[in-house]
């Protein structure tokens, strides 16, 4: 394996994951809609709760990549079931978070694979 295709496993699917928590955090700017700055501050804390929670396991998976595909896949099925019958929802939500969690997974087996002299 090269040394660039090691750095896209490592690097990938940490970057990915920020990229989904900014994504999502850009749904919480929906609480400004036509509400006074000051008023609308709580709804926006509430909304980002779901982008603070997928930073969070990008954070524990910085260090176990294991836990972010399971953190991953786990918040995708999990946005999944409590949206049914929502596909573009599903797709444009849970496609990224999963995708993400697959990168981790391959990074994790990568990484268990160097450690263990497997090649």
């Amino acid at each position: 394996m090269t040394n660039i295709s090691k750095t896209l496993l490592l690097w990938g699917p940490r970057i990915a994951g920020l990229i989904v928590a900014g994504f999502l955090a850009l749904f919480a700017l929906d609480a400004f809609n036509e509400r006074s700055f000051v008023a609308a501050l709580p709804a926006f804390a509430i909304h980002l709760i779901p982008s603070l929670l997928v930073l969070t396991v990008v954070t524990v998976a910085w260090k176990f990549e294991w836990i972010g595909a399971i953190g991953f896949i786990g918040l995708a099925v999990l946005y999944a079931v409590r949206v049914k019958g929502r596909l573009d929802w599903i797709i444009v939500i849970s496609g990224p978070m999963a995708l993400v969690g697959v990168l981790f997974l391959v990074s994790s087996w990568r990484h268990h694979a160097n450690v263990h002299g497997v090649r």
